[in-house]
């Protein structure tokens, strides 16, 4: 990973703009795409798990104190929905490695030269404006917000500590890895749009 970002790095300096930020953006967009395939698989898995919440709900209430046959009426409900619960997590088990790896590869990397991007003076240092802290709680609670169909006092919950817990940890962490955080949550928003967008045409048309 430190290797691309030298490799984005000397494209940028080609470019004549030789930027660090600029790097580590161009960066997070080609890993973003490289993964786009497990993303729309990952969104389209969460997509069916959300339409059959009424169902499941239904079958939950209908057969509380029976654990056996819950079990298998939720399996029968999956089987003619063609979904499967563990798709949504298959996919970001396999993106964990990669995602592992450019945490360590920023927050670990060597910069020749100052780092400095649009604000920031020294991409390897916390953001002293506490900006990319801040958008990177607002970007995580958005994206959160995008994949939620049902709020419930446990997802409300959720949905404000895991973007205060990730602004928090933000304020410590190097801004270059923050700006991959932040640019990450962008173009994954952006994507998830997109797919929500194109199935709520799709079943419009199947609807007519």
């Amino acid at each position: 990973m430190q290797g691309a970002l030298n490799f984005f790095y000397n494209l940028t300096a080609g470019m004549g703009i030789a930027n660090y930020g600029v790097a580590i953006i161009l960066l997070t967009i080609a890993i973003k795409a490289l993964m786009y395939p497990l993303t729309v698989k990952q969104v389209k898995s969460m997509k069916a798990m959300q339409d059959i919440q009424p169902k499941m709900k239904e079958i939950q209430t209908k057969y509380k104190g029976n654990p056996e046959k819950l079990n298998k009426e939720l399996a029968t409900l999956y089987k003619e929905a063609g979904v499967n619960p563990l798709a949504g997590c298959l996919p970001l088990i396999v993106q964990m490695p990669f995602l592992i790896a450019i945490f360590y590869a920023i927050r670990d990397y060597h910069y020749v030269q100052s780092p400095s991007f649009l604000w920031m003076t020294d991409l390897a240092q916390p953001d002293p404006t506490y900006i990319l802290p801040v958008l990177s709680a607002l970007t995580t609670y958005i994206q959160q917000k995008q994949t939620t169909a049902e709020m419930n006092q446990q997802t409300k919950m959720m949905m404000i500590f895991m973007p205060l817990f990730i602004g928090y940890i933000s304020l410590s962490f190097p801004g270059g890895l923050v700006l991959y955080w932040v640019v990450s949550n962008i173009f994954q928003i952006i994507q998830q749009w997109f797919m929500y967008r194109n199935n709520s045409s799709v079943a419009r048309e199947e609807a007519r």
